[in-house]
């Protein structure tokens, strides 16, 4: 029989494509290019950097591609969808946006691969103690430049009016962002082989992303930011909370349950605007039937 846990959280994955494909059915094939070359690019990493590194291994999910999930392919791809959607409805020059990008998805996994790896849904062969209670650091570093790479590769074409931004663009995001993640994976694990060096240059880069975005003042929300920048990232996270408490992972130790909340309270913070225009959509009253005095 399945394990449960397993199957509710391959279901948050295709929940999340569902939000991703209904926003990109309305908006044109680009972004529907967009959002499948990214799930095609999760996929293809994955396999790539099992092969190359041989660090960690999936747990049996339902729907595998060889020996990756499919629904892991998918969560990038919907990951690198809705933060980019984020981003490009902000202040920030294009060539800043997959710095901002990456910092997003950072949001999520810092609640997310601690947890994980309790369930068994991977596995880094490393034990529960090991740097970030079982996670690598490398595995953080790793998680930005997914996200940066893919990001800018579109950005640096994305910009043109042409058939080339528009077409092409997804396309490049995919190769660019394959080649910059098995460049930043040789220089981590092989080149960097100090587990202490590994955790500071990883701690170094996130502050000097963090220190660029904010260097350059952003505004957000410049223009309409459609809801699923919100419901991406928070599916993972609400599932995160309640399936870490219910079978108590999470508080092995607390602390994961700690930094579970905060990720979700900043997720919430960055994000508030469309939840209030979620609520407000919710909670507004049906319109009242037409009065006798309006039918006359």
């Amino acid at each position: 029989m399945p394990n449960l846990y397993f199957v509710l959280y391959e279901i948050t994955f295709y929940l999340q494509f569902v939000f991703c494909i209904g926003h990109a059915w309305k908006h044109g094939m680009g972004n529907i290019l967009r959002l499948l070359m990214g799930i095609l690019f999760g996929i293809s990493l994955e396999l790539a950097t099992i092969r190359q590194l041989n660090a960690y291994e999936y747990g049996q999910f339902l729907i595998m591609v060889l020996d990756v999930p499919l629904g892991i392919g998918i969560a990038w791809g919907c990951i690198l969808y809705s933060v980019m959607e984020f981003s490009d409805a902000s202040s920030l020059p294009y060539f800043v946006r997959p710095i901002l990008d990456g910092l997003l998805a950072l949001n999520i996994d810092l609640s997310l691969d601690a947890v994980a790896i309790r369930f068994g849904f991977w596995n880094w062969g490393e034990g529960l103690n090991f740097e970030y209670f079982g996670v690598p650091y490398a595995n953080f570093w790793a998680w930005f430049w997914v996200i940066f790479f893919f990001s800018l590769g579109y950005h640096l074409f994305a910009r043109r009016d042409d058939w080339v931004g528009k077409w092409l663009s997804p396309f490049i995001a995919y190769i660019v962002g394959l080649f910059g993640v098995l460049g930043t994976n040789v220089f981590i694990a092989f080149i960097i082989q100090t587990q202490f060096y590994r955790g500071l240059i990883t701690l170094s880069l996130l502050v000097i992303a963090l220190t660029i975005v904010l260097a350059f003042r952003p505004k957000f929300y410049l223009k309409p930011v459609p809801s699923l920048t919100f419901w991406v990232p928070f599916i993972t996270h609400i599932y995160v909370l309640i399936a870490g408490l219910i079978s108590g992972l999470i508080l092995d130790p607390p602390f994961l349950l700690l930094v579970g909340l905060v990720m979700t309270l900043i997720a919430f913070y960055l994000h508030w605007p469309t939840v209030q225009q979620i609520l407000t959509t919710v909670l507004k009253p049906p319109s009242s039937a037409a009065s006798p005095r309006d039918t006359q």
